[in-house]
């Protein structure tokens, strides 16, 4: 199982950017598919989720900015991030669970500048 992140870079505060994260093997259709983040000195956390009814759950922080989604066709997770704040800064990291198993991808970088 792989999980390729992608979509990170240099954005001006009040900005957008689209993550994506695609998954290879067979586990994206019944799987939980979530964006963690990790900032610099910070432990990561989870950024937003979506199971694979399509119910969905965010960290307060980004409610009404972010929006994750998901397209089954294409094995594919995206996380919609507007109106972008430096401490949004971090490194992006795509995450599937699947039964009592997690897989992780590699991160992007999102920097935002101020």
């Amino acid at each position: 199982v792989q999980l390729q992140a992608s979509g990170g870079g240099l954005v001006q505060a009040g900005g957008s950017l689209r993550l994506s994260c695609v998954a290879s093997g067979n586990i994206f259709s019944d799987a939980t598919m979530g964006w963690y983040r990790q900032a610099p000195g910070k432990e990561r956390e989870l950024v937003a989720a979506i199971n694979s009814g399509g119910s969905t759950n965010y960290a307060n922080s980004v409610k009404g900015r972010f929006t994750i989604s998901r397209i089954y066709a294409k094995n594919a997770v995206y996380l919609q991030m507007n109106s972008l704040k430096p401490e949004d800064t971090a490194v992006y990291y795509c995450r599937a669970d699947r039964g009592y198993r997690a897989y992780w991808g590699q991160g992007t970088l999102v920097t935002v500048s101020s």
